[in-house]
């Protein structure tokens, strides 16, 4: 589909729902499978624990608060946000908070480490410029005590070991060891000794495990690319050994453009975005769309787990989960036959305890808010540290004072949440009668370049606004608004990096404003896009308020439940050639021209239960697969028993691969050789053109 023509069939889906109760990504399925991302939404970094029957996960919350983000689930699948570490940052330095012209885009506080020992939970993490930080409750979900352990020691991992002795790994190709002390007050001096010297081909953001007796550290480098790794030793001081245990598995996706300050120059706060640069990217390439940067862990039934992060588009860091098998002692990533890649779609962790049984699959957050409430939802964060006395909620709505800001970016008091992806629509009412002269308030997008649609007042007057930092640019218009309220809406197009802004006066016809917006990612604030509700005085005053209400966001692909075509007669495009398949007489898959309509053009599945299926032809016939490796043609056969046995892996917007249960190996066509179908193909590509993806029309 076009893109155009995919902004206009999203526009008339929330025209026609927007009454309609709202579906969230979740990765479950609900037939016993998951696919992944395990979230379509921002969450970096992951470092995941198991205690009993109960998982958490940490993540990075770089410059927002709360900060520290922690999730809980029963099966590693079904997500909850529980717990945040704290508030807000308790550093008496106005970068915190945007005061002064400071600010901490691109810092905060990031990649943590979550531990379970002496009865009681520890986080670590880094803050720039304050040292690590540790974090400790007896309780998950707090209240938190801070330990301000300073030291330079950052993207860490912490190994409590058997002897009582707690180290802390860290350090980027030379890796390094130190001993903490016990209260957490600090490391202990003149401990930190390397452990891995540089010129060993490791990375950074370390996972330290003591598996059996065996050492055990996952980390990630991107020298050239990214890829995962493990070392192993049988001390902790080494020597150790290394392997790569996963690399090139983008599950399809190919790297976001990524904003590029002008050579020479730094990142500076309201730039002119028309010296930004965007670039077009290599679709081809890796870089590190691949699952990178994660945890592992042991379910109750002994199979290991890896949550690994990935670069997912203007969307920012996601996570995937991916089944372990060990191999000659390393924890490779992936299924026997096809060891290093992950498949998108797999079963769920078969948890026997009854809360994992009567699990319904669900969302970690709860996006949309009306703002009855005494508290803000979980999901929301403020950008940098809020002034609470500038803000309240009252008579179900937000109420955001304005204070001084030249743009977006220093606006204090602009509450966020991560858009969410594939494709999404967030729509708020803004209430204007408590506004003055020179406010400037509405829904934005806290990215680089940043962008925003809301309403300005000059004097009496109010104008509808949209700017757009990638061009420098402001569209204005004059705006009638009926009691003061104005409906604003932003559609999300994340996986194609775009982005739409349109308004409506009566909450039921929108119109669009300014263009379909280029997004990135970036690592200037090292996050993705986020939905910003903002209010601030551009004529340097405190001056009034803005209101805020029903804030909204609709997912027209979090429903997946028809994505497998069961019960259609359908043809099969290869994404690589476009071309759709084709049963030949000689028993081979091939393709064939478009114009070809034939019975041996058209398949059906014959469903096989949790996502698995066989492939039949109109004709009859089925498919199964003979031999192994390149000579594993894929064939037809008049004899069910022989068919093949896929698991179906959605890859959305019609598009999917099919898995062999027996190999873990997918079928594919060369776009280059002429071969007829095999089953010999390890994986999609990035951009999905090396033939192992399919598409299937009706």
């Amino acid at each position: 589909m076009k893109i155009k023509h995919l902004f206009l069939a999203l526009s008339l889906f929330f025209a026609l729902t927007a009454s309609a109760q709202p579906k969230s990504w979740t990765a479950d399925n609900g037939n016993g499978t998951f696919t992944n991302p395990l979230f379509y939404d921002e969450f970096s970094d992951p470092d995941i624990l198991r205690v009993g029957d109960d998982y958490y996960l940490a993540g990075t919350t770089m410059h927002t608060v709360p900060g520290l983000v922690i999730l809980h689930s029963k099966d590693l699948v079904n997500w909850e946000n529980i717990s945040y570490c704290f508030d807000r940052f308790d550093f008496n330095d106005d970068a915190f908070a945007l005061k002064n012209h400071k600010e901490i885009y691109g810092q905060g506080i990031w990649a943590p480490c979550i531990r379970h020992a002496n009865g009681q939970f520890y986080v670590y993490s880094n803050v720039n410029g304050k040292g690590l930080q540790c974090y400790t409750s007896k309780d998950i979900r707090g209240p938190w005590k801070h330990h301000n352990m300073q030291g330079r020691i950052y993207d860490l991992s912490v190994l409590f070991d058997d002897d009582g002795k707690i180290y802390a790994i860290h350090g980027y190709g030379e890796v390094k060891c130190t001993e903490l002390k016990p209260d957490m007050s600090g490391p202990i001096d003149e401990t930190e000794r390397t452990i891995i010297p540089e010129g060993n081909a490791v990375g950074e953001g370390h996972h330290m495990y003591k598996i059996n007796g065996m050492y055990y550290l996952i980390s990630t480098d991107y020298k050239p690319n990214g890829r995962t790794l493990c070392s192993r030793s049988k001390s902790i001081w080494g020597p150790y050994e290394t392997i790569t245990i996963t690399a090139d598995e983008t599950f399809g996706y190919h790297a976001a453009s990524l904003t590029q300050v002008p050579r020479g120059e730094k990142y500076r706060i309201g730039h002119d975005g028309t010296k930004f640069g965007i670039p077009e990217v290599d679709k081809d390439a890796t870089a590190c769309t691949n699952i990178h940067q994660g945890g592992i862990v042991e379910d109750q039934n002994g199979q290991w787990w890896a949550l690994l992060m990935m670069d997912f588009h203007s969307i920012g860091r996601t996570v995937t989960l991916a089944p372990i098998t060990w191999k000659d002692g390393w924890p490779m990533l992936g299924l026997e036959g096809n060891l290093g890649r992950a498949p998108r779609t797999w079963f769920k962790p078969n948890i026997p305890s009854a809360a994992s049984s009567q699990l319904q699959p669900h969302a970690p957050y709860e996006r949309s808010e009306n703002f009855n409430g005494k508290q803000l939802g979980r999901i929301w964060q403020w950008n940098h540290n809020p002034e609470e006395k500038m803000w309240s909620l009252r008579n179900g709505r937000l109420r955001l004072n304005t204070m001084p800001a030249e743009q977006l970016m220093w606006a204090r008091n602009t509450l966020t949440q991560r858009v969410i992806g594939p494709t999404s629509v967030a729509t708020v009412e803004l209430y204007t009668k408590g506004m003055k002269d020179g406010d400037v308030c509405g829904l934005g997008n806290i990215n680089v370049p940043c962008s925003w649609i809301g309403i300005v007042k000059e004097g009496k007057k109010y104008t509808l606004c949209c700017f757009e930092q990638a061009t420098n640019d402001t569209l204005d218009m004059p705006v009638g608004l009926s009691d003061g309220k104005i409906w604003l809406r932003c559609i999300g197009d994340y996986d194609n990096d775009q982005a739409q802004y349109a308004y409506s006066t009566d909450g039921k016809s929108f119109h669009n404003v300014g263009r379909m917006m280029p997004l990135s990612y970036q690592l200037i604030s090292f996050q993705g896009s986020r939905h910003a509700l903002f209010a601030f005085n551009k004529k340097g005053k405190n001056g009034g308020y803005a209101e805020f209400d029903n804030f909204t966001v609709d997912e027209p692909q979090a429903d997946r439940s028809a994505n497998i075509p069961y019960g259609k007669t359908f043809r099969i495009i290869n994404m690589a050639t476009g071309k759709p398949m084709k049963a030949l007489e000689h028993g081979l898959i091939y393709d064939t021209e478009q114009k070809d309509k034939s019975p041996q053009t058209r398949f059906k599945l014959i469903d096989k239960g949790q996502g698995k299926v066989s492939l039949q032809c109109a004709d009859g016939r089925y498919v199964f697969v003979a031999g192994f490796g390149i000579a594993g043609d894929v064939r037809l056969t008049n004899d069910p028993e022989k068919a093949e046995v896929f698991l179906w892996q959605d890859y959305l917007n019609r598009e999917f691969m099919l898995m062999s249960m027996r190999t873990h190996r997918y079928i594919g066509k060369s776009p280059t050789t002429g071969s007829p179908y095999s089953l010999d193909f390890t994986g999609a590509d990035p951009a999905r053109r090396n033939g192992a993806v399919l598409r299937w029309e009706d």
